[in-house]
């Protein structure tokens, strides 16, 4: 893979990194251990038909001291996440870890148990169940509570309940108002484009080790087994609401648009535990995500915390979230979910300050640091989220992607400005030399601006794409990020080889199936080439037999509209009869099989499936 060690300037930042923070402090490793009961032997599972869907054993080589190839701090962080077993939280609250990027947590009712977030994939979560059950005996599951919409809190649910003991009441499905619909439009809607971004973000094709992935910070990585969805029988609506599930009372606040549109936090009388879903962990996340997502509000996000504090911090002796470790005892448990509020508070107030001082976000990301007492805390630190680009994210929620100045409202393309900027500095070997020099002086951030340009210029020039290849190699070791870490060195990856595609993809047919017919609408009206359909006009209504439910829609300006009508009209050019999930295999390619009726023009239909484009999930990164 043609791999280079890391250059003196990258091993002296990490010296002084190591002098410079309190890696004598060894708090988290004593709670990250506490209460550990049994690994998984070994921690690796796999699919019914022996693919490998999660190896925690990848990450073996995560111990000692860090290797001059990875941030200490980071180092230190996977040494922590990359921790796998059965613990204890509290007697009666048992967590598995490290079988998914995300933590599975079990709560003891009086006869069952009550899962959280049962993790991305159905193999990961069934043997995270398999190892709770081993230990703690064959309890029946009697609940499964989404904590919010993200994928890596339900996909694996088919793992630990079916659907047949969900409509039979056996098992109760609980998650906040919204869930639905939201954990479906993202994996769909923009699913192919966040899909590949996220293959760079979680390393999915990157060789494991010191020169390598070693992990993103939240978790190591993403599982990639089969994905599920069974829909909420019960919607949390408002914060106090309590439910009580097999004699366990439970007591919800409501936190839309924190770490995702759709979340909630919860609390356990019976055992003083707070569960915080994924807005305190011991990182800072994402207010926009590397793979893509609709900006999060870190004021709103600060506000639930200190709500969280007001509400529960007095009787609550453990917290614990959806991601990392727990936090034990009162006043821990206040200074933690605190720092965590501070830290988003801060992070918005002062990009606020200082964009109303005319400062870009890029300018405002170069300049801000946080506090001291919060950069000597761990869990305040970048391993997800960077303070670089959540600061940009800010900016871009309340100014959008322009900073004002004119010359930068209408630039070239990146392959356009590439040749224009490679011919003003004299060809690509000038470039290429100019890199060099950079490089060679440790300046990695400009040598990769300017290998950029060279690539994008004359993407087949070999020593621009293995210059700018060690280049994001370097940046990358030097990363406390996480997904930094990945981006850069999956780029160098495909550098270096060829575009990987998309290992990883979150569109499946269970969550598909969820689609609404609005939402399978619109997924038609994302997917039309315009300028194909420009001089197209037609009209389809369209009956879901299973639904009972009538649309009119129709195709003019390059624009597909569909409207819900009482009963079907005669002036439409066809009249489709189907069922949803018929209409579902329809669009993904299916016009053969029975169980579509068509009235009218038939052609029509395949008029419209003759402009509808499918995304690429395979699309170009870091080459033009």
């Amino acid at each position: 893979m043609d791999q280079k060690p890391a250059t003196p300037s990258i091993a002296a930042a990490h010296r002084a990194l190591l002098d410079a923070l309190p890696f004598s402090d060894e708090q988290d490793f004593d709670d990250a251990d506490r209460g550990f009961i049994a690994a998984l032997e070994p921690g690796v599972v796999k699919s019914a038909d022996g693919r490998v869907v999660w190896d925690n054993d990848s990450y073996d080589f995560v111990i000692g001291d860090s290797p001059s190839t990875v941030n200490p701090s980071l180092w230190r962080q996977s040494k922590l996440v990359s921790r796998q077993g059965l613990y204890e939280v509290v007697e009666g609250i048992y967590q598995v870890r490290g079988l998914d990027l995300s933590n599975l947590t079990f709560i003891e009712g009086d006869t069952g148990v009550i899962v959280i977030d049962p993790l991305i994939s159905t193999e990961t979560a069934a043997a995270a169940l398999g190892l709770y059950r081993a230990h703690r005996g064959d309890r029946a599951v009697v609940a499964v509570i989404y904590s919010h919409s993200h994928i890596d809190h339900f996909g694996g649910v088919l793992g630990v309940a079916t659907q047949d003991d969900v409509d039979a009441g056996r098992i109760q499905v609980i998650a906040p108002e919204g869930f639905t619909g939201h954990a479906v439009a993202e994996n769909v809607y923009a699913g192919t484009a966040m899909s590949r971004r996220a293959g760079y973000m979680y390393g999915a094709a990157l060789e494991r080790g010191p020169q390598g992935a070693v992990g993103a910070g939240l978790g190591q990585t993403t599982s990639i087994g089969e994905l599920g969805l069974i829909v909420p029988t019960l919607e949390i609506t408002t914060t106090g609401e309590t439910v009580t599930v097999d004699g366990i009372e439970i007591e919800f606040q409501m936190a839309p648009g924190t770490e995702a549109p759709s979340e909630m936090h919860f609390y356990f009388p019976r055992y003083r535990a707070l569960c915080m879903a994924e807005n305190a962990t011991h990182t800072l996340h994402n207010l926009l995500t590397l793979r893509g997502a609709v900006v999060r509000d870190p004021h709103v996000w600060s506000g639930y915390l200190t709500e969280a504090i007001e509400k529960f911090g007095d009787r609550t002796d453990v917290a614990f979230a959806s991601h990392h470790w727990p936090t034990w005892g009162g006043d821990r448990i206040v200074e933690f979910i605190g720092n965590q509020r501070d830290l988003y508070a801060y992070l918005h107030d002062q990009t606020l300050r200082l964009l109303n001082r005319g400062f870009t976000g890029t300018e405002i990301a170069e300049q801000l640091e946080l506090p001291p007492a919060l950069t000597n805390a761990w869990n305040t630190h970048g391993y997800y989220g960077s303070i670089s680009h959540n600061v940009k994210a800010i900016y871009q929620r309340y100014m959008g992607w322009f900073d004002g100045n004119p010359a930068r409202l209408w630039p070239h393309t990146p392959e356009n400005l590439g040749t224009r900027y490679v011919d003003a500095i004299g060809g690509v070997d000038r470039v290429v030399e100019v890199a060099q020099a950079a490089f060679d002086s440790g300046d990695f951030r400009w040598a990769a601006t300017l290998l950029d340009h060279a690539v994008f210029a004359d993407e087949s020039h070999g020593a621009a794409r293995a210059l700018y290849a060690d280049t994001l190699e370097q940046l990358a070791y030097g990363a406390e990020n996480g997904t930094w870490r990945n981006f850069f060195l999956s780029g160098a990856t495909e550098l270096r080889g060829e575009n990987f595609g998309t290992p990883t993809v979150t569109a499946a047919p269970a969550i598909v199936a969820q689609l609404s017919p609005e939402q399978l609408f619109d997924s038609i009206a994302i997917s039309v080439n315009g300028p194909r359909a420009w001089d197209l006009t037609l009209a389809l209504d369209v009956t879901f037999t299973d639904l009972d439910r009538n649309f009119r829609a129709s195709l003019h300006n390059g624009v597909f509209i569909a409207v819900e009508k009482p009963a079907v009209a005669e002036t439409a050019d066809a009249t489709i009869t189907t069922t949803k999930l018929r209409m579902i295999a329809l669009l993904g390619g299916d016009t053969a099989s029975a169980g579509l009726d068509i009235a009218g023009d038939a052609g029509m239909l395949q008029t419209l499936l003759g402009v509808l484009d499918a995304g690429d999930p395979a699309f170009n990164i870091v080459t033009p």
